[in-house]
């Protein structure tokens, strides 16, 4: 896996995929959904975000922007619609092991570096983040609204 240039050699034709994907995408979504659950007086939100918007990673200070500005619409969203009894929440992702990160640790010597920066010395699996996703979309999350979960293995822990 390439390691993306540094900000400075970049330009927004190279920021515009990841705004489009993290932080439009996201608006559009919610957008979509919204007007038939607020008719309903019920709904789950939750966006998928990232580490890199929680804490930054280096090199990728779009993504993180993208993906922190992901979260930051998703609290205001969260005060706006909450009175409709619809919850908005974020679940907040580390490296998990999915096609598209196969190739950055499948280089043994880059991963054991990269486990010395989880807690639980394991990438995330695809079951982590769906078992976030299925509590904060289910009703035992009813009086859950605002919040990024972060699901890390303890990579970014933070008060």
């Amino acid at each position: 896996m390439e390691t993306p240039p540094p900000f400075w050699e970049t330009g927004p034709k190279d920021w515009e995929p990841w705004i489009a994907t993290n932080f439009y995408g996201v608006l559009h979504a919610c957008r979509a959904v919204l007007p038939g659950m607020v008719e309903r007086g019920y709904g789950r939100i939750v966006s998928v975000i990232s580490d890199a918007g929680r804490t930054g990673e280096p090199n990728l200070a779009v993504y993180g922007g993208a993906k922190a500005g992901a979260a930051g619409f998703s609290r205001g969203l969260a005060k706006a619609v909450g009175r409709h009894g619809i919850g908005v929440n974020c679940v907040a992702l580390s490296t998990i092991n999915t096609p598209g990160v196969a190739s950055a640790i499948a280089d043994p010597e880059i991963a054991r570096k990269a486990l010395r920066g989880y807690v639980v010395r394991r990438f995330g699996e695809p079951s982590d983040a769906a078992n976030a996703v299925l509590y904060l979309a289910s009703d035992a999350a009813a009086w859950v609204t605002g919040q990024t979960y972060p699901v890390n293995g303890g990579y970014a822990i933070t008060p």
